[in-house]
């Protein structure tokens, strides 16, 4: 459960970045990377599903930095984009340690 909480804390820092004025697509992608993941954790208890929340949150953690979002981790002129991103990352990395810790036991 801490994986699919994680993942959906993650999806609430999302939208507090779109009510932010943060940029993002009318549907965003990130969406369907953290919630499809929370729900095959919920609904589908398959072993192999804690492969998709490590690859997906990897995926997310990866991009923060790749895409330069990281800087508004530090940046605080658009406070609740911050906060969000904050929120966002923390909750992804919660999801990917879980869902490590899943695998290997």
């Amino acid at each position: 459960m801490l994986i699919a909480g994680g993942l959906i804390a993650a999806t609430v820092g999302v939208v507090i970045q779109i009510i932010s004025g943060v940029p993002y697509p009318k549907v965003p992608p990130v969406f369907f990377i953290q919630l499809i993941p929370a729900g095959l954790v919920v609904f589908g208890k398959w072993r192999w599903t804690p492969i998709v929340v490590v690859v997906g949150s990897l995926f997310l953690t990866v991009g923060l930095f790749t895409s330069g979002a990281y800087v508004r981790l530090t940046n605080f002129h658009n406070p609740g984009g911050s906060v969000g991103l904050w929120i966002q990352m923390l909750s992804i990395l919660a999801a990917l340690f879980a869902g490590i810790a899943t695998l290997v036991r």
